[in-house]
């Protein structure tokens, strides 16, 4: 990928992030990157393909961060990394995230499968430590997680401290 690419992708992600994809023109984009809207059409031939260029990267960041939790075969340390991961989040991926939030609503981007490894994974985490209903034990701190890491986004780690702390003691960690 070129330096022009890049820095129309991340101009894109930014915008999209915090305005919205419908709400971005790709002027507003071409402006920022400091680029012409040709030079988007040429790379990306349309909006939405610069959209979907950005998925790609959204959804390798959401794989890499589930990777060491999946092969993690410590079942408390299952439980304390899915915790602590949205705390360990660096503040420059933060309009990666906030793109996959708004994703969530758009039917073609939309998958609720894609989270289907984590709460494996929980699930099994919880039936080794012997609690009475693993699954649904694994949905609600995946749940919880998501809450979690939808108000840092908005207001900062800071605000979440107290529920981190909280989800450690309730699971012994």
């Amino acid at each position: 990928m070129t330096e022009k690419q890049d820095k129309i992708l991340s101009s894109a992600l930014e915008l999209f992030a915090n305005e919205g994809f419908n709400a971005t023109s790709t002027n507003q984009i071409a402006k920022k990157a400091g680029v012409s809207e040709g030079l988007i059409f040429k790379h990306f031939k349309n909006k939405k393909g610069l959209l979907d260029a950005l998925y790609v990267q959204v959804e390798g960041k959401l794989g890499a961060g589930f990777t060491q939790i999946i092969f993690e075969t410590d079942p408390k340390k299952v439980l304390k990394i899915t915790i602590e991961s949205p705390f360990m989040i660096p503040h420059e991926d933060y309009d990666f995230w906030r793109l996959q939030f708004k994703l969530k609503w758009e039917s073609d981007y939309y998958n609720p499968e894609k989270m289907q490894p984590l709460i494996d994974k929980l699930a099994w985490a919880f039936e080794e430590l012997n609690y009475e209903t693993p699954e649904m034990e694994a949905k609600l701190l995946e749940q919880m997680i998501e809450t979690i890491m939808v108000a840092i986004l908005r207001q900062g780690k800071e605000s979440q401290l107290a529920y981190k702390d909280f989800l450690l003691k309730k699971y012994e960690l």
